[in-house]
């Protein structure tokens, strides 16, 4: 029978719900245990992908296609297994599912409420994962925190669901905040009574609780949150802030957390976590360091790039390297300051993004990186702007742009293009989810990869505009993977630069901690030795 962990969040939001259940989830797969994840958000968004970045930070894509919370990416990353449309829900997708069933009659004149029809279409969510997944276990995350009006509904089915499963089957897990107050040097525990109080008003009551702290919880602090909240100490785990993120399942481990929750579900497995301890290991052997500029118009987020910034750190930890992110803001760069901006720089990547802000600066980079013999990577709107500054600088077409920015554009380098769908459904206009790529025999591509096929996530609405594709490749440019349905570029690569890549996919989707992404590897590598080569020149680094 499945068994159920239930997640929920109290005092602030961004604690760190999404990475301790990550967390707990990949202790368990490690048992050999079939682990599925769903997260619960509770806005009226049916998804998050028409959010501003700066609303919700990155927009999450899976194999399937399904547009998800950046908790998602947590939760493949740690558990290192891809995750489907049954793993993401939103009250916006439960609202729509009843109001469109009510206009057929399907509640046959009944006064349609949240207790119970609300609440039955969650749990009739979380039972369709559990028929068609079939996990040991099933966790299920609630976003936002407890005494949120739009969590209620949540909250609610999960209560109905331990009754119904039966209270040796579903284990409740609460993370609340320790603030720490410097005028007084503690921590304080009276946010986490609050929370665990308000949490029991609505009839759940917490196995366990995470506590989140910026300095070491002492052991007396766990022994008084056990007595006011009525819990036994060694269910009272203790989660500080720690050096790295990948950190969390071995903390949670020391404390038995993992042990626990498998005696209280009767699951006997030894679990097996060396590979955990090895990644720990080459991090704090880190022997050097390089610097990496991300360019893009959300840096004052990095949650917007939360998926690039983690797969770089797999790469780096993998090659024993530091990477350190310049976030550099697109609008800022120009012509008079691009060498200040990126003179200590080892390698140059420039992310994905929909509209025309801040793209003159990404595209004044580019001309940089590819002057310079920087190694570059350009993800999705990065790969078009690549192809939109060599067509500009060095093949001369200067009006050359995209539709996306310029409609009335004579060279639409990039355009959208229906007619190379050929009836293919990318879900309304985007090309969304996990399509196949044909690489070309030597290549850099095919050293990256070192297969002749491979299958990457998309993400966007325009496409290069294949009736250029000679006038590049007559001058230097390589088109070196291609969709093998469509004919549409995915990869292209220049010739004579040390390591200069565009990919129209998402990379950074499939990248895991236990399994650097081949393309951050080979971006990695390649700004490692350019880094050695300046230095062999007598270049200066900080």
């Amino acid at each position: 029978m499945t068994k159920y962990i239930f997640v929920t969040g109290g005092v602030v939001s961004g604690l760190g719900k999404g990475i301790t259940a990550s967390s707990l989830g990949a202790l368990l797969k490690a048992r050999g245990l079939r682990v599925f994840v769903q997260k619960f958000d509770p806005y009226l968004n049916v998804d998050p992908g028409t959010m501003n970045p700066y609303q919700h930070g990155e927009v999450f894509v899976t194999n399937d296609g399904t547009e998800t919370d950046l908790d998602l990416g947590h939760y493949e990353r740690f558990i290192d297994e891809n995750f489907t449309r049954l793993s993401s829900l939103t009250t916006g997708m439960i609202y729509s599912t009843i109001l469109n069933g009510e206009r057929k009659g399907d509640f046959l004149g009944q006064t349609v409420q949240v207790v119970p029809h609300v609440t039955n279409e969650i749990k009739k969510f979380i039972y369709k994962a559990t028929d068609e997944i079939k996990p040991d276990i099933q966790i299920i995350e609630i976003g936002g925190t407890v005494g949120d009006i739009e969590s209620l509904p949540f909250l609610e089915a999960i209560r109905q669901i331990k009754l119904e499963v039966g209270f040796n089957n579903a284990i409740f897990i609460h993370i609340t905040l320790l603030p720490y107050l410097s005028t007084s040097c503690e921590l304080k525990t009276k946010p986490t009574q609050h929370s665990i109080k308000a949490l029991m008003e609505l009839g759940i009551i917490p196995d366990f609780i995470v506590l989140r702290a910026e300095r070491k919880i002492p052991n007396s602090i766990k022994e008084k949150i056990s007595k006011m909240c009525t819990i036994p100490q060694e269910k009272v785990i203790a989660l500080p802030d720690l050096k790295i993120i990948y950190e969390v399942p071995l903390c949670l481990h020391k404390q038995q957390m993992d042990d626990i929750v498998c005696k209280m579900f009767n699951i006997s497995k030894k679990i097996d976590i060396q590979k955990w301890k090895d990644l720990i290991k080459k991090y704090n052997n880190i022997e050097t360091k390089i610097n990496v500029a991300i360019i893009g118009k959300y840096i004052e987020l990095k949650d917007a790039y939360i998926s690039i910034k983690e797969a770089l750190e797999h790469a780096g930890i993998n090659l024993k390297t530091k990477v350190n992110i310049l976030w550099i803001n697109s609008e800022k760069i120009n012509n008079y300051n691009i060498e200040k901006e990126l003179i200590k720089i080892d390698g140059i990547l420039i992310p994905g993004g929909f509209g025309n802000r801040g793209i003159d600066g990404k595209i004044i980079a580019i001309k940089y990186a590819r002057e310079k013999n920087i190694p570059f990577l350009g993800i999705c709107l990065g790969m078009q702007l690549a192809l939109i500054e060599y067509a500009r600088n060095i093949l001369k077409i200067e009006d050359a742009d995209s539709t996306e920015f310029n409609l009335e554009t004579n060279n639409p380098i990039i355009d959208y293009l229906p007619n190379q769908y050929k009836g293919i459904n990318f879900g309304a206009t985007m090309r969304i989810g996990i399509y196949e790529c044909n690489i070309k025999q030597q290549t850099l591509a095919h050293k990256i990869y070192g297969q002749n096929q491979i299958s990457e996530r998309h993400r966007h609405r325009y496409e290069f505009n294949n009736n250029y594709k000679q006038i590049f490749e007559d001058n230097n440019v390589v088109f070196s993977g291609i969709n093998p349905q469509t004919n549409l570029v995915e990869i292209v690569e220049l010739k004579g630069h040390p390591y200069f890549i565009g990919v129209q996919f998402h990379p950074e989707f499939k990248s895991r901690p236990l399994n650097a992404h081949p393309v951050f590897l080979s971006f990695i590598e390649a700004a490692i030795k350019n880094k050695e080569k300046n230095m062999l020149k007598g270049d200066i680094y900080d």
